[in-house]
């Protein structure tokens, strides 16, 4: 099994995408690694290690965030992003593409170079929080990578979801839900209401409406939206609970007897913090949709979550993601 890995994508690269590509390789004795990246500057972070299971292609180049990313893709053929992308396309036996670089980026040139399971109308990132119950999670879908969508565009969302849902938790029914500002029927704007008949028509387990405030609930294990709403949930999410951390951190740190009663509960925060550490048990998210596999990892990755990334990537390919994608939207269109 092959991966390709751009190793000069992100805030931390390349020293922590080879660390994490090393990482992979150790637990992995089966896996073999192709790292995109300046040839000189990767060998000398390898120092040997992964002999005769890393490859590099030497790609000189690096598309950053500031970079426009159609023209970057089609400009910066001797990036680290775009050589990835090159390899991935023009060998079967390369199964999936990690990168912590430009989410702009990456996006593009998955449609451009990768392009779409045929059927699926648009592809969508689906990254993944945890819940107030132990051991349910909640994906989102989509969460930025869609700004502007159409309800069908919705129902594959769902399909998508459902099946990668199914393939992380071992639940072949997940229960899936539409973001909308109130859980009647009627409720929402002219997209969600259109969607909703398709939705509950589908192949999936739909169970309706439902409002941001129950993201986090455990009542839900896919949430369905459009990306510009999905981001803002995301995003308002993320800064609620950064937040609440902080002025619970303050607070402690302000009262002698907080201090005291922190020490006792050590191991209460430690474990709240690997409840919340989502990314670090899956690495990154799928872009979910394209032909081949692309994780997307946050631009901060760790040598951990790089190494999370691959270990998903290659689950994703072990259960046949996308074949079990294409299989769900051949149900639901035959049942239409």
């Amino acid at each position: 099994m092959k991966i390709v890995i751009d190793a000069f994508g992100g805030d931390n690269a390349p020293k922590e995408i080879v660390e994490g590509a090393v990482i992979a390789l150790e637990k992995h004795a089966d896996l073999e690694i192709i790292l995109c990246g300046d040839k000189d500057k990767i060998s000398a972070l390898l120092a040997g290690r992964g002999a005769g299971r890393v490859k590099i292609e030497h790609a000189p180049d690096v598309i950053t965030n500031d970079d426009t990313p159609t023209e970057a893709i089609r400009k910066k053929e001797n990036s680290s992003l775009v050589r990835s992308f090159d390899i991935l396309k023009n060998n079967d036996d390369v199964v999936a593409f990690v990168s912590a670089g430009s989410t702009g980026a990456i996006l593009t040139g998955a449609i451009m170079k990768i392009g779409r399971i045929k059927g699926i109308s648009r592809p969508a990132l689906a990254p993944i929080l945890p819940t107030k119950l132990p051991g349910r999670d909640v994906l989102l879908i989509d969460s930025g990578a869609n700004v502007d969508c159409k309800p069908i565009n919705l129902v594959h969302f769902a399909l998508m979801g459902s099946a990668y849902y199914s393939i992380l938790y071992g639940d072949e029914n997940p229960r899936v839900a539409l973001l909308s500002n109130g859980t009647e029927e009627h409720k929402g704007n002219e997209l969600t209401r259109e969607a909703y008949p398709l939705l509950k028509a589908s192949s999936v387990n739909f169970i309706g409406n439902t409002e941001a405030r129950e993201y986090m609930s455990g009542t839900i294990d896919v949430m369905v939206a459009e990306g510009f709403n999905g981001n803002v949930l995301l995003k308002g999410v993320e800064g609620a609970v950064g937040a609440v951390l902080s002025l619970m951190k303050r607070s402690i740190k302000a009262h002698f007897w907080s201090k005291i009663g922190a020490l006792f509960m050590r191991k209460t925060f430690k474990e709240l913090k690997g409840r919340m550490d989502v990314l670090g048990k899956h690495g990154g998210s799928p872009f979910l949709g394209c032909k081949k596999l692309v994780m997307k990892n946050h631009g901060s990755s760790s040598r951990y979550n790089i190494a999370a990334s691959v270990d998903q990537a290659i689950l994703l390919h072990e259960q046949k993601l996308i074949e079990k994608i294409e299989k769900a939207l051949e149900v639901t269109n035959a049942a239409d």
